[in-house]
C-alpha cells in the first residue's frame, strides 16, 4: 500500500501531539526513560491512534511546507495542555512528599529525583516511589492513554486551537495543590505537635537538650506516621489518578 505525502503529514501530526503529551507523564516519558524508548513508544502509540479507516486518500493534496510548519506547532501547544493536566497531578505528589519532610529531620539529606526533576527528602522519596507503583497498579498509564486518543477524537490533527480557559487551569491547580496538602497533613500536624511539645518542654526545662533529643524524635515519629497513613494515602491517589483522564480533556475542551 503506497501512503501518500499527505497521510505522512497526518501521520506526524499525531506523533507530535503524542510526545508532547508522553514527556510529561513520567512513567511513560519522564526524564528517567532514555530517549529512544521515548521515541519508540511515541511511533508505536501514533500508528495506533491514527486513524487508518478513515485517513486521507492517497490523491490529497499534501500542505505545504509553512502550513505544515504552523500545524505542527499547534499540536505542540494542544499537547502541551493536555500534559500540564500530568504535570500539576504529579507534582501534587511531589508537594505531598515535601510537605512530610518539614521538620522531619531529614531535611539536610535531601535526593535527586530526576522523574519529577527535583529534590526531596527521603521519606518525599519513598511516598513518590510508592505513589509511581500505585499509579501503574491502577492503570494510570491506560487512562492517560485513553485521554490522549480520545482528544484526537474531540480535536483532531491541524484543527484550530480551542479558547484555552484561564480560569479552568487555575481552578484545577488549586484544587490538586489542597489534595497534595491533604495527604501530607497527617505527618505534617504530628510534627508541627511535637514541634510545639519541644518547645514548651525548653521552656519548662532549659537544662534539658532538646535539638539532640528532637532530632532522632522526629525521624522516628516521621516514619511511624508515614507507617499509620498508608492506608489513609491510597483513596487519595486513586481519585488523583482516576480523574486523571478527565483533567487531561478538560484543558482542551472547555
Amino acid at each position: 500500500m503506497l501512503i501518500s505525502i499527505a497521510q505522512a503529514q497526518v501521520f506526524f501530526l499525531v506523533l507530535t501531539r503524542v510526545l508532547a503529551v508522553i514527556i510529561h507523564i513520567p512513567n511513560l516519558g519522564g526524564q528517567t526513560i532514555p530517549t529512544q524508548i521515548r521515541i519508540g513508544l511515541g511511533l508505536i502509540l501514533a500508528a495506533i491512534l491514527v486513524p487508518w479507516t478513515t485517513l486521507l486518500s492517497a490523491d490529497v493534496e499534501s500542505m505545504a511546507l509553512l502550513t505544515f510548519a504552523a500545524a505542527i506547532l499547534k499540536e505542540i501547544i494542544i499537547g502541551t495542555f493536555i500534559g500540564y493536566a500530568a504535570i500539576i497531578t504529579f507534582a501534587v505528589i511531589s508537594i505531598a512528599g515535601e510537605t512530610m519532610g518539614i521538620g522531619s529531620g531529614f531535611e539536610s539529606d535531601r535526593i535527586f529525583n530526576p522523574a519529577l526533576e527535583a529534590s526531596v527528602t527521603p521519606i518525599g522519596q519513598l511516598f513518590v516511589v510508592i505513589s509511581m507503583l500505585y499509579f501503574m497498579a491502577v492503570n494510570g498509564h491506560h487512562i492517560s492513554l485513553v485521554a490522549l486518543q480520545k482528544s484526537l477524537s474531540i480535536l483532531p490533527v491541524n484543527s484550530p486551537l480551542p479558547l484555552f480557559s484561564v480560569e479552568t487551569l487555575l481552578r484545577t491547580t488549586a484544587q490538586l495543590i489542597a489534595v497534595g496538602i491533604q495527604i501530607a497533613f497527617p505527618i505534617f500536624a504530628a510534627l508541627l505537635l511535637t514541634d510545639i511539645t519541644l518547645g514548651l518542654l525548653s521552656r519548662v526545662a532549659p537544662q534539658v537538650q532538646v535539638y539532640f533529643l528532637g532530632l532522632p524524635l522526629k525521624i522516628g515519629l516521621s516514619l511511624f506516621a508515614f507507617g499509620l497513613s498508608i492506608s489513609i494515602f491510597f483513596p487519595y491517589l486513586r481519585d488523583l489518578f482516576s480523574n486523571l483522564g478527565a483533567r487531561m480533556l478538560s484543558m482542551v475542551a472547555f
